[in-house]
């Protein structure tokens, strides 16, 4: 029985070839792939953080990637300059 692919794009072939190399990379490889992939959808979020508020400071956008991130309660009581700043208000 033939399972279903990770992703709808990608052939069995090429996806079992994929694991293959996943497999054979060390564990300090793995952690540098997924910290790279990691900060990369870190720095995404912002991006489109920057193309929502264009009149937004970094500091303000950087308050706004917390709220996405971890919801809006949680960022409030981490940093609480997202209350001072009215952040929460939109």
């Amino acid at each position: 029985m033939e399972r279903a692919p990770l992703a709808q794009d990608t052939s069995l072939e090429i996806e079992a070839r994929q694991i293959d190399a996943w497999r054979r990379m060390t564990v300090e490889e793995k952690a540098t792939l997924v910290t790279s992939m990691t900060q990369a959808v870190l720095d995404m979020a912002l991006a489109g953080l920057a193309t929502r508020y264009p009149g937004a400071s970094d500091y303000e956008l950087w308050l706004r990637r917390a709220i996405l991130l971890h919801g809006r309660d949680l960022a409030a009581r981490a940093y609480p300059d997202i209350d001072r700043l009215g952040l929460l208000d939109e």
